[in-house]
């Protein structure tokens, strides 16, 4: 992959438009050179007469950028419980993107599919806890991270300020920490877990729960991945990874059984890649099996009349988060519209909306951005090299052709003159005649 190699020459990227599409048409159709069903006169005239094209790009120079945070969103549902300490159940999602060009990353399944989901069950859940007959025995905290794709350094942050301050309350005792990454690439659900929970411990219920909810539905499936954490790789696989590392019980839920599927850092995720439906069934597939184990009821009485996961909604998330392009270096600054419009939604449907940032050491920064994401490219029509040839040898043969007949005019005009005469005699003679 480009990302990965070391590359000498500077590689541009453009998004496929109409004009692009035209010159590269007339390009592919100009170039004879391996045609063997063309004659040479054919490949020349080509080769004269096509249109080259020369690409002009002008970037400035790339500086260092300042003031660079990553804002992380947290806010609770809070529950009730006739005992003295209430659980906590945190569900997760990075909102930011990758790929090889920033302004082209927009990342609508991975990880704009995880946020949707978020949000919807953020809409779900506060509609039952609204209401103090539906609401829940346990906390649900809800956390947004940035540079999920900078090794989850929003969920490394934010666990710092939690748990190695008097905040840590919130997520200490949390019964589990749910982490939704690339949700809609297919109907197969893996959980991703560091370390397998223990039987009969809240996550395994929840497990347990995905399985019946699947049940419900032909084409989904559920099935776990165990994957230890390496401490000497530099890059963590998933976002659970952060939070298991503080001795929290987490898991990531995907469609993708490993972390190094190449959906997970790619330009071609677009818009046009994310099956609506497919998205809407796994949203339901966990909303069923989280309220079931929040109400402690059986799958599918919760979400089953009135209040249920909507289409349109998740559609519309889709759409707007997959508009823009997300990469961290994008959204990294204290007022960036995307990130206030998501603080908005949060303040609009959860208690004590709070937002922390990630800010890198000056000294020792873990990561470093520059200031250049995009540049105009100017495309120029011109000739080959060759039809210049063949104009300036057309120009001077044009040349000496009126040089030798102003050198020869007197000559020539003589010959005229005589010729005129000459027949001008004829006339006379058959005139007399």
């Amino acid at each position: 992959m480009l990302a990965t190699q070391e590359i000498m020459i500077p590689i541009y990227f453009a998004m496929w438009r109409k004009g692009l599409s035209n010159i590269v048409t007339e390009i592919t159709e100009n170039y004879v050179s391996d045609d063997k069903s063309k004659s040479a006169t054919e490949a020349m005239i080509n080769s004269i007469a096509a249109n080259g094209y020369q690409i002009v790009v002008n970037p400035r120079a790339p500086n260092p950028m300042a003031d660079i945070k990553l804002s992380t969103l947290q806010g609770v549902l809070v529950g009730q419980s006739h005992d003295s300490k209430t659980q906590t159940i945190a569900i997760v999602a990075h909102y930011d993107s990758f790929g090889i060009a920033p302004e082209l990353s927009f990342g609508a399944d991975s990880n704009g599919s995880g946020v949707a989901i978020l949000l919807e069950l953020l809409r779900l859940f506060s509609t039952l806890y609204s209401d103090s007959k539906t609401r829940g025995k346990y906390n649900i905290v809800f956390l947004l991270t940035a540079g999920g794709k900078l090794n989850y350094q929003g969920s490394k942050k934010w666990l710092e300020d939690q748990l190695d301050t008097l905040d840590g309350a919130i997520i200490q005792e949390a019964s589990y920490v749910m982490c939704l990454d690339t949700l809609a690439a297919s109907d197969s659900l893996y959980m991703h877990v560091s370390k397998p929970p223990k039987d009969g411990a809240p996550a395994n219920l929840f497990f347990k729960g995905l399985k019946m909810s699947t049940d419900r539905y032909p084409s989904a499936t559920i099935d776990g991945v165990h994957k230890k954490i390496n401490l000497a790789d530099d890059i963590l696989a998933w976002e659970h990874e952060r939070f298991s590392i503080r001795r929290l019980s987490a898991f990531t839920l995907s469609t993708l059984k490993s972390h190094k599927d190449s959906l997970r850092g790619t330009i071609l995720d677009t818009r046009e890649s994310v099956n609506i439906d497919r998205l809407v069934q796994n949203t339901q597939v966990i909303a069923e099996a989280l309220a079931s184990q929040i109400y402690n009821v059986s799958i599918g009485e919760v979400f089953a009349k009135s209040l249920k996961v909507e289409k349109s909604s998740l559609e519309a998330w889709i759409d707007f988060l997959s508009l823009q392009p997300r990469a961290a270096q994008i959204l990294c600054q204290k007022d960036n519209p995307l990130v206030a419009f998501l603080r908005e939604t949060f303040n609009k449907y959860l208690r004590d909306v709070k937002i922390s940032y990630a800010i890198p050491d000056k000294r020792d920064p873990e990561f470093m951005f520059y200031d250049v994401t995009k540049s105009v490219m100017n495309i120029y029509s011109v000739k080959p090299a060759v039809f210049d040839l063949v104009l300036t040898v057309a120009i001077i043969i044009y040349l000496v052709i009126i040089y030798l007949f102003i050198q020869n005019f007197p000559y020539l005009y003589m010959a005229a003159c005589n010729l005129t005469s000459g027949k001008k005699k004829e006339v006379y003679q058959k005139k007399i005649n």
